[in-house]
C-alpha cells in the first residue's frame, strides 16, 4: 500500500505541533497548512514595538514546520474571510470572534486543498471542551460536518473521547495510540511535549488572534460604525494592531503611536492618512483617519502635543502633512490630561 497523507492545520501553537507529530509517528506522510487572515497575533507587534525586543520574533506556524521537519503552506484568505467575520452563521464569542465560524470554514478550505492534492485526511490539534466556542463536544460533529471533511478530519488529541473517523476504521492510523485529553488543563499538553521533547512553543493563552481580544474588537467595531459599512482592508487590520486610538468627534479619529517603533511603522502611510508630528519637541507620529476641518486638525494637534515632551510647554509647534506630502506648521496650546475624556478612547 502507498503511504498514507495528512493535511494538519498548524497554528503555531502547542496543540496543533502535538497532534502533527502523534500522527507523523505512525508513518503518516504529513504536511502543514496556515491561513492567513491578518488577524493573527504572532509576530506582528512584536516586531514593531521596540519595547517587545526581548520577545522572539518569528513566524510560529513557520518556526513549528521547521521543528517537525514538514513542508507547510500558507494560503492567503484575507478576501475571502471576511465574510465569515461579518456575516457569521453561529454568531460571535466574547467578542468578535467568529470562532465556530472560523473553523468550519478553515477546515473545509483544507479539505478542498486534500483533494486537489491527493491527501487522505485532516489532522488539527482541537481538544474537547478547552475552548468555550468551538472546541465543544457539541460542536466538533458540527465542524466536521459543515466543513464537509465529515470523518476525514481527525483530532489525535481528543480522538478516544470521539466516535472513531475514517482513518482509525480503515486501520491507517492505531486509535490506541492517539490520546483522550478533554477540558482546559494544559498539563497533558505539557506533558505530552516533554514526551516529545519538545521544549520551545508558543504558549496558547488568549488563543492567537486578535479578534478575541476586547480591546481590538472595539476598535473594529468603531471602525465600521465610523464609516457605515462592515468591511475592512488588511490595513485597517494593522493600523487597529498599533497606537491609541482616540475619537474626538464621530467624523475622525487620530492614531497616537506610542513608542519609536510604532512611529517607524506608522510612517509608512504617511500618503494615505494626514499625518503630524511635533515641530519644536520630541513627540510621537500621528495620523488622522476620517474627514476633519480645520478646527479638528487643530484640536488634534492639541492632543498630540499632549503626548509630546512638550506637554507642559505653553505652545508646542506641530507639522500638518498631507497625502501628497504638501506640509504646514501650526502653533497649538497643549491639553491637559483632564482635557481629553475617557469617552475618546477607543
Amino acid at each position: 500500500m502507498s503511504q498514507r497523507k495528512a493535511v494538519a492545520l498548524i497554528s503555531g501553537g502547542l496543540d496543533s505541533m502535538l497532534a502533527t507529530k502523534a500522527i507523523m509517528n505512525q508513518g503518516i506522510h504529513v504536511e502543514g497548512i496556515n491561513f492567513f487572515t491578518g488577524f493573527c497575533v504572532e509576530g506582528h507587534t512584536h516586531a514593531i514595538r521596540k519595547r517587545d525586543t526581548d520577545k522572539v520574533k518569528r513566524n510560529n506556524s513557520l518556526w513549528v514546520a521547521e521543528q517537525l521537519g514538514i513542508k507547510l503552506h500558507i494560503i492567503d484568505i484575507i478576501e475571502e474571510y471576511k465574510q465569515v467575520l461579518i456575516n457569521p452563521k453561529h454568531g460571535y464569542g466574547a467578542n468578535m470572534n467568529p470562532c465556530l465560524d472560523c473553523k468550519i470554514f478553515m477546515v473545509n478550505k483544507a479539505k478542498q486543498w486534500m483533494l486537489e492534492n491527493g491527501f487522505d485526511f485532516i489532522i488539527t490539534g482541537e481538544v474537547v471542551g478547552q475552548r468555550p466556542m468551538s472546541q465543544r463536544k457539541q460542536t466538533m460533529p458540527i465542524i466536521a460536518a459543515q466543513s464537509g471533511a465529515d470523518d476525514r478530519l481527525l483530532r489525535p488529541l481528543s480522538a478516544q473521547n470521539l466516535p472513531a473517523t475514517l482513518p482509525e476504521r480503515e486501520g491507517w492510523i492505531d486509535r490506541n495510540k492517539l490520546y483522550g485529553f478533554s477540558g482546559r488543563s494544559r498539563k497533558p499538553q505539557m506533558g505530552l511535549a516533554k514526551e516529545f521533547g519538545f521544549t520551545d512553543f508558543a504558549q496558547p493563552a488568549g488563543g492567537c488572534c486578535f479578534l478575541t481580544d476586547e480591546s481590538y474588537s472595539l476598535k473594529l467595531v468603531d471602525l465600521w460604525k465610523a464609516r457605515g459599512t462592515r468591511d475592512y482592508e488588511l490595513d485597517d487590520v494593522m493600523l487597529l494592531k498599533v497606537g491609541r486610538h482616540i475619537r474626538p468627534k464621530p467624523h475622525f479619529k487620530i492614531i497616537v503611536a506610542r513608542e519609536d517603533g510604532e512611529s517607524q511603522f506608522m510612517s509608512g502611510y504617511k500618503k494615505e492618512f494626514i499625518s503630524m508630528n511635533c515641530a519644536s519637541h520630541r513627540g510621537p507620529l500621528v495620523l488622522v483617519d476620517g474627514t476633519p476641518d480645520e478646527d479638528d486638525l487643530y484640536l488634534a494637534a492639541q492632543i498630540l502635543a499632549r503626548y509630546g515632551q512638550g506637554r507642559d510647554a505653553e505652545q508646542v509647534e506641530v507639522t500638518l502633512r498631507d497625502q501628497q506630502g504638501n506640509e504646514r506648521n501650526i502653533t497649538v496650546t497643549p491639553l491637559k490630561a483632564e482635557q481629553i475624556p475617557e469617552s475618546w478612547f477607543i
